[in-house]
């Protein structure tokens, strides 16, 4: 029996088709972000039989994803496994014929840019408007279609964003409001993420498919706990003298003066440092002074005084039960010296 009656069902969908199947085999998506959007729609391309998928994500599996981000599973908390590691494990097993490639790093103008280059289309699965601003200057400079989403509580949003036709990020920030709060703080219930990655993933087979014609140019909102849903027409957002999508770009998300150091991670207790590359097996010696050290190939981590401390490969540091900058700075250079 050939492979490719794995897609046999796709196949019989007439948006797709044999010629279609092959068509998907050949593309190359970039998901940025790997928690509750990101791993079901990587999950949902794989099985859809995508070439060539590349996941990004800075953090590590822990308990309070496990109720709603697919692929993951209490054995990848326990090894505090990286959810791009962990999900790629997963994904490989569900289809061994395309290419999954897990990246562990923070996204920042710099290396974020080399893997919008390479895809054909984008994903954001982010948590935070800091990187859906990279995303969305990045796809305009080289000019590559993205899919917008975010999701909290109960409600979810989605936009297909193609330069040169659509309003940008930044555009619709002027007319839409867009949530306030955080999953951290509000909570969110599983149904409203699979809304969201149903509605992104669609889009992004139309665009990989280049089924121009079907692609939603609509903002899409919905409350699925209060049964609301709309579709907004926001064509007339789109600005001429925007700086990420207008006539005259100039990138703003993407200078020196929008990158940071140091954070306080959106909606955690947890702040995360970007200091200096140390090998992890000195770390997992410094550290053994402190506490029980937790290491594998990608990271190591000690709790110190109600806090944890997870370094990571790339030079970053998590340092959780801390919102304080300087008091996580101030332990941070205790260890590190």
């Amino acid at each position: 029996m050939s492979d490719i009656n794995r897609y046999h069902r796709q196949m019989l969908f007439q948006g797709i088709g044999q010629e279609g199947q092959a068509h998907l085999l050949s593309k190359h998506v970039l998901i940025v972000g790997c928690g509750a959007l990101g791993s079901s729609s990587a999950e949902m391309l794989t099985r859809a039989g995508v070439g060539n998928i590349t996941i990004i994500d800075r953090d590590y599996v822990e308990w309070t994803n496990l109720q709603r981000q697919h692929l993951f599973t209490e054995d990848d908390v326990h090894q505090q496994t990286p959810k791009a590691i962990a999900a790629a494990s997963k994904l490989k097993k569900i289809n061994s014929e395309i290419d999954i490639c897990p990246v562990v790093i923070d996204a920042t103008a710099e290396n974020l840019a080399f893997y919008v280059q390479e895809a054909d289309i984008v994903i954001d699965a982010t948590d935070n408007f800091d990187t859906r601003f990279l995303i969305n200057d990045l796809a305009h400079k080289y000019r590559k279609p993205w899919v917008f989403g975010a999701c909290v509580g109960s409600s979810g949003m989605t936009f297909t964003i193609i330069p040169g036709q659509t309003p940008c990020l930044d555009c619709l920030l002027k007319v839409t409001p867009m949530f306030g709060a955080t999953c951290d703080a509000v909570g969110v219930i599983g149904p409203a993420v699979q809304m969201v990655v149903t509605h992104q993933t669609t889009e992004a087979l139309k665009l990989l498919l280049e089924a121009k014609h079907k692609i939603n140019s609509k903002l899409i909102i919905f409350d699925l706990w209060n049964n609301h849903y709309q579709t907004i027409d926001v064509s007339r957002a789109k600005r001429t003298n925007c700086t990420s999508c207008g006539q005259a770009p100039t990138y703003p998300h993407l200078s020196y003066h929008s990158r940071t150091k140091t954070e306080v991670l959106c909606g955690r207790d947890t702040v995360q440092i970007r200091g200096k590359q140390y090998p992890l097996e000195m770390l997992e010696s410094k550290l053994a002074h402190y506490g029980e050290v937790q290491a594998n190939p990608f990271l190591v981590s000690v709790d110190i005084d109600e806090k944890r401390l997870v370094f990571f490969q790339d030079g970053r540091t998590f340092v959780h039960g801390t919102n304080s900058i300087e008091d996580a700075k101030k332990l941070y250079y205790q260890i590190v010296g």
